[in-house]
Formats: structure tokens, sequence, C-alpha cells
């Protein structure tokens, strides 16, 4: 099989912190090329990993089998229609687009194309929301917290609902696994029309769920807890597990050889990524999963703007 040629669209804080250390580390694939609108800024990151510079999405296409993007929520729908029409495969930041018609759009022009579309989930791909993810058909309840110690504004409501609550949604939603029901809810915002706090009630059959997050609670921290029948499971940060099944609570050593970005999932997200192309298999968070969440947290939204 030949090396897949792997391209980035998109040179920012998030690519570099948390995509190029794994898509530049790897020997199954190569980085062929990269592109990003600000050509200087971009240039100096391409110097830095080692990747050709392409000066344009045709020309960056035409040199790459599969695209990672990460550029503005807003350019979403330009560019990832742009690749797909191009041919080539592509894995996308969340949310999929701007607003929900232009994902769905987005995930028809993938099937008709015949191309891998996927939706860069991270936290669907953390080893340890991936075990907890097993133990859930014995769960009762389901709560998870993602948190900011100071981060109101300068967005309004619906970009930070869709910019950051919608990991939180989609990660609680995924482990519940199947169709869940809004049971109740609240949007807190500051005058200006900022997020404040969110906290949301879920159920799916038997199994309460409740997500969580202030964006100004002094702490940065994010955890999941479970109630099963049975026992009690805790993870932060995921890295820390805990559980307590009638014999206090026992800590797990965390892995010395597991590095923040194979924790956090994002390793596990490129993996997946490829050898969903080099293997013509369907991603998880691809077609409706890609765009399941961002479905319930616009529902949300116009609820509470309606009020």
């Amino acid at each position: 099989m030949a090396t897949l040629r792997i391209g980035v669209v998109g040179l920012g804080g998030i690519a570099q912190k948390a995509w190029l250390p794994v898509l530049g580390a790897a020997t199954e694939w190569t980085l062929a090329a990269a592109w990003s609108p600000t050509r200087d800024k971009a240039l100096r990151v391409c110097e830095t990993w080692r990747i050709p510079y392409a000066d344009s999405l045709a020309s960056l296409a035409a040199q790459c089998d599969a695209v990672f993007v990460h550029t503005s929520t807003a350019s979403h729908y330009a560019v990832v229609s742009e690749l797909l029409n191009l041919g080539v495969h592509v894995c996308v930041d969340k949310p999929l687009a701007e607003n929900l018609k232009d994902a769905e759009r987005l995930v028809e022009l993938a099937a008709r194309k015949k191309l891998t579309l996927m939706v860069g989930f991270n936290r669907r791909f953390s080893p340890l929301y991936r075990e907890l993810k097993q133990q859930m058909p014995q769960a009762a309840s389901l709560r998870m917290d993602k948190h900011r110690a100071d981060s109101v504004g300068p967005h309004d409501l619906r970009f930070t609902l869709l910019d950051d609550y919608l990991h939180v949604v989609d990660t609680a939603l995924w482990l519940a696994g199947g169709r869940v029901q809004i049971q109740s809810g609240t949007l807190q915002t500051t005058d200006d029309g900022a997020m404040l706090y969110a906290e949301h009630h879920f159920s799916a059959d038997t199994l309460h769920i409740t997500t969580s997050m202030h964006r100004r609670a002094g702490s940065q921290r994010e955890w999941v807890q479970a109630v099963t029948d049975g026992g009690l499971v805790d993870i932060t940060d995921m890295r820390e597990w805990r559980e307590e099944r009638g014999q206090g609570i026992i800590a797990r050593p965390i892995p010395g050889w597991q590095s923040v970005l194979e924790q956090r999932g994002f390793a596990g997200c490129a993996r997946h990524f490829i050898e969903c192309v080099q293997n013509q298999t369907v991603p998880e968070t691809a077609g409706e999963q890609a765009i399941l969440a961002q479905r319930v947290v616009e529902k949300l939204w116009r609820e509470a703007m309606s009020e």
C-alpha cells in the first residue's frame, strides 16, 4: 500500500499544540503539504515542522490524499466543500460548519463523492473515556463538567455553545449511547450576551445525564462521573481514574509512557481518521454522528432565545 500523503489546512494554536506533534511524528504516513490564509506565519510553522508550503487549497489537494482542517469555524463550509470537490478526504475540527444546514450539506457532499469526512471530536478517543464507555450499560447516571477559569466573552452565547460546550454535549451523548431526550436545563448569560453558565439534563432509557460548564469557575477542570450498579467511577482531566466498589477509593496510576495528546484523544483521533481512509471504513464521527451534538446544541440555543 502506498504511504498516505497528509495535508494540514490552518496552522494556528490548536494545529501547533495538538495536531502537528501527532501528525509529524508518524512513519505510517507523510506530511506532504500545509496551507494557511496567513502566508508569513504559515511559512514559519512549515519551516519548524519541515512541511512543504502549498500556495493554495487546490495546490495542497493535488499533493495530498487526506487533509486535516484547523481553520476558523466560519470558514469550515467553504474550505471543506472545496477540498471534497477536489477529491480529498477530510478531518475537520468541531463543529463541522457554522450552522446545521451547511453541516448537513457537507455530509451529503462527502457521501455523494464517496469520500471520508470526519469531525475531530478528540474526547471520543481518550483511552479513559473509551474504557468508561464499556461500563455504561450498567450506569444509572452520568455527569460531565468542563469549566473555564475565566473565559467569559468576547463571543456571544451561540458561538461559545458551538465552540466549547459542544465538546461536553458530544462526549456525554456518545458515552450514553443511543437517542437522548432533553429534559431540562439553564443557560445564563452576561448583560452583553456572553455565556456564563450552562447546565442541561438528558435521559436515555433509564440513564440520566447532566452536562455542565461555567465560564468563570476559577478552574479549568474537566471531570466525568458515572454511577453504576455496584460502583462509582470518576475521571478527572482525562488522566486520573478513581473508582469505588465497596472497598474504598482506588486511584489508578497514570501511565508514565502516555503523552498528554494520547490521554486527550488527539493521537487516537488522528490515527482513526487515517486508518479509515486507508481501509475505506466509516469513521466513528462521520455522517449523523458528526452533527448529532450540533443538532442538540442548536436546539438548546433556540429554546433559550425563545424564552
